[in-house]
């Protein structure tokens, strides 16, 4: 098994990289808008409007969640998905605080 230094970071870096690995990929972000227009959605929805098949759409849908950006809800034999508004709020707050830092200049042979 690989060794991991991921617990030697602290709780806000471990954060904003969980967001923004959940914000990494074009599929994702296509998911999050197409939720943010619906409101909510299951996947099949998802899968209509991607050029995605059905599993990937899954993954996809997975790794939101994961990261809490989304919730699901069971309904019946579907799980109906929506924006999680709570870690919405909070991812939007730690990645705003992290790229309104002052940054001081490069120097310009960098």
């Amino acid at each position: 098994m690989a060794i991991t230094k991921f617990d030697e970071f602290n709780s806000a870096e471990k954060k904003i990289a969980q967001y923004c690995k959940a914000l990494a990929h074009p599929a994702r972000i296509a998911i999050l808008n197409l939720l943010i227009k619906k409101k909510k959605c299951v996947c099949g929805d998802v899968v209509d409007e991607l050029p995605l098949s059905q599993s990937t759409v899954s993954q996809h849908l997975k790794e939101l969640k994961n990261a809490g950006l989304i919730k699901g809800d069971i309904d019946g034999p579907r799980v109906c998905y929506c924006i999680d508004m709570d870690r919405w709020k909070d991812a939007e707050k730690v990645v705003k605080q992290f790229f309104s830092q002052k940054v001081v200049e490069a120097v310009k042979d960098c």
